[in-house]
């Protein structure tokens, strides 16, 4: 096959894929005549953390790729590694050398067999400066898809000395993107002058956090710019001694930029000139003083609705406040989602890893202040749980806390005491910080704060035990709750040996999981209303239905009997315990499916409601639901109403009422 039919299928192949859809015939031809086709078996590296690049990036036409990166920063176990993103085919990845000579900071595995064209960059960075467009799109990419920029380290390069760069941007776009004064306002410049020690610049960055200094002249007009990976390259490897004037080592002359450009306007220059800090100056240039200072992060930060963006801002928050805000903005995402009637399982997924990363952040925040108080670190393995709706990963609004603690069993008595107290004085500023961010505090006090729920294993253990033994109606309740649990910080393994506990005591008790599906049938279908909905008749929610007790509850708690009874105990989201079910039970599969629809427009329903009325969305008038959303919602009590029957036949329980 002659070379000239290769770079025809190839280009075939690149048209339709950005950002070489914007780029002409003629010019992709050209790009596709230098591409190399690489065939990678499973398993292979494509690229490792800590390599140099080749003058290449690639985009994958068969197969899949993993980009991974250590859990710990200075981890190199294949085993310890987190997975940033998953490339599938058509997807472009490892475009760093197009933006930086850089190491790369990920590992690109195959994870099938995969064939991949790898792209020249040197005839790649001619379309850079002959299309605009590719420009726009990388740059709003870096924003958009947050997720590979933030985790890949898609940073451009800062290195001393850039020479002839032209230092003011002028506005280039009018798009409506966020206006530079809101990002103005949340980074200060951090100045000092040119006869300042690298030492005391360093010293400055670290009391102010910041990542980046400028240096001024008496006039504050910006003379250069010293960052984090400057002190790394010219001072931590020796070549510039630390008491050595800044300007020494600084690199100038600044990319300048006047306080209205658009966002737009910034990530184009940074991805032009290599950058990742611009200035902003009265009039846009060096010879004005310094305003503000931005940085590629906060660029990333403002475009707030993309998931990754906000885990990233959350892992870096500094206090509950702000993880309010941050929540507050997840929400926004949220109400995004569901006007596009995006899937409820992709919802659920994204909605659970922000709370997650919230209640994590709030426990490295209370370990951290624990540390501060001189009590020190953990004294044992610990674990804490999530309960409930977020244990199920089904927590779409903020509603009340539900969790628990357990941490390793003590051999010395004497510690015990010692050791439980420390836990409850984590669990009490967790619980606090996470009140702060708009969680409540459960009315029941099903918390880690609460001691009772603040145990070692043994304990935990020991709880559960009675619950299965002597299912009494507090009991019951309890097992509702406790039943969905899951480790968000911690030991895992720690709530594994409670599941492995759990299901050898199901093993004789069998009259446990009977009375647990009894219960489960106390709330029955409403299928005896046309007009009305079958409301409250007193108290605080009169005349409202109860869309949690009447509709959801059924569903949940008929899962939750099925997948213990079924003995798997890592599936704890409602629906997905349904699909569950449907595959392992084909006869009757139909209605799990059924089941499990219901519950996803439920989950969509209440998360509707909430949002509009600002509150948990449990009640609802049937004057605040459209005539379709009152057909849909009472479509779904068809499966309830089955599902309780499948459960009474087959735990007889006609036979123990």
């Amino acid at each position: 096959m002659s070379s000239n039919t290769i770079a025809r299928r190839i280009y075939d192949f690149l048209k339709d894929i950005p950002p070489f859809t914007f780029v002409d015939e003629e010019a992709l031809l050209r790009i596709a005549s230098r591409v190399e086709v690489q065939y990678q078996p499973k398993g292979s590296i494509i690229f490792d953390r800590g390599h140099q690049p080749r003058h290449r990036f690639f985009v994958l036409k068969q197969g899949a790729v993993e980009l991974l990166k250590p859990l710990a920063p200075d981890e190199e176990d294949d085993e310890e590694e987190q997975l940033v993103e998953r490339c599938g085919e058509g997807e472009v990845f490892g475009i760093r050398p197009l933006l930086a000579q850089e190491e790369y900071s990920l590992r690109a595995r195959a994870a099938e067999d995969c064939l991949l064209y790898a792209i020249n960059t040197e005839g790649f960075r001619e379309v850079l400066e002959r299309y605009p467009e590719v420009l726009h799109y990388l740059a709003n990419s870096m924003a958009a898809t947050g997720k590979r920029e933030v985790e890949y380290g898609l940073y451009p390069n800062t290195n001393n000395q850039t020479g002839g760069a032209r230092t003011d941007i002028n506005p280039t776009t009018t798009t409506d993107l966020l206006e530079l004064q809101s990002i103005q306002r949340a980074r200060e410049p951090l100045t000092c002058s040119p006869n300042t020690q690298i030492s005391e610049a360093a010293e400055l960055m670290t009391e102010e956090d910041e990542e980046a200094i400028i240096i001024v002249d008496e006039q504050q007009h910006p003379l250069g710019i010293l960052t984090d990976r400057d002190i790394r390259r010219n001072v931590a490897t020796g070549l510039y001694g630390r008491k050595r004037p800044i300007s020494e080592v600084m690199t100038q002359p600044v990319v300048c930029i006047r306080p209205e450009v658009t966002v737009a306007d910034i990530q184009i220059a940074m991805l032009r000139y290599d950058i990742h800090h611009v200035v902003v100056t009265e009039d846009g240039t060096n010879d004005s003083p310094v305003i503000g200072l931005i940085t590629e992060h906060d660029l990333l930060v403002r475009q707030g609705n993309n998931p990754a963006i906000l885990i990233h801002e959350i892992r870096r928050a500094k206090d509950p406040v702000y993880l309010e805000e941050l929540r507050f903005r997840a929400e926004q995402l949220l109400v995004q989602y569901l006007d596009q009637e995006v899937s409820i399982g992709f919802i659920s997924t994204i909605m659970t890893e922000i709370n997650d990363e919230i209640i994590q952040r709030c426990l490295s925040l209370s370990l951290t202040e624990l540390r501060k108080k001189g009590r020190g670190g953990p004294p044992c393995n610990f674990a804490y749980l999530s309960l409930g709706s977020q244990g199920r990963g089904e927590q779409l609004l903020r509603t009340d806390q539900d969790s628990g603690l357990i941490y390793a069993d003590q051999v010395n008595e004497e510690k015990s005491e010692e050791v439980h107290t420390y836990f409850l004085e984590l669990a009490q500023l967790v619980t606090a910080k996470l009140a702060t961010t708009g969680f409540a505090y459960c009315p029941g006090n099903m918390m880690a704060s609460n001691p009772q729920w603040c145990q070692p294993l043994e304990q935990w253990k020991e709880h559960f035990g009675r619950w299965m033994s002597e299912p009494k109606a507090e009991h019951l309740l309890n097992s509702s709750i406790f039943f969905d649990y899951r480790t968000v910080y911690g030991d895992a393994s720690l709530g594994e040996q409670l599941t492995d506990f759990i299901f050898q005591r199901l093993e004789d008790s069998r009259i446990f999981l009977t009375l647990l599906a009894r219960a489960a049938l106390q709330n029955p279908a409403p299928l005896t209303f046309f007009r009305n909905f079958m409301v409250e008749r007193s108290g605080e929610h009169k005349n409202q239905f109860d869309l949690k007790a009447r509709a959801m509850m059924p569903l949940t708690d008929a899962a939750r009997v099925l997948v213990l009874e079924a003995r798997q105990g890592k599936i704890n989201n409602t629906f997905r315990r349904f699909e569950f079910m449907a595959e392992k039970e084909p006869q009757n599969a139909e209605l799990y499916q059924d089941a499990a629809k219901a519950y996803e427009y439920l989950i969509r329903l209440r998360a509707m409601i909430g949002l509009q009325r600002k509150d948990n969305g449990r009640f609802i008038e049937p004057k605040e639901l459209t005539r379709l959303q009152r057909i849909l919602l009472r479509n779904t009590f068809t499966p309830v109403k089955e599902i309780q029957s499948l459960l009474e036949i087959r735990f007889q329980l006609k036979m123990i009422r």
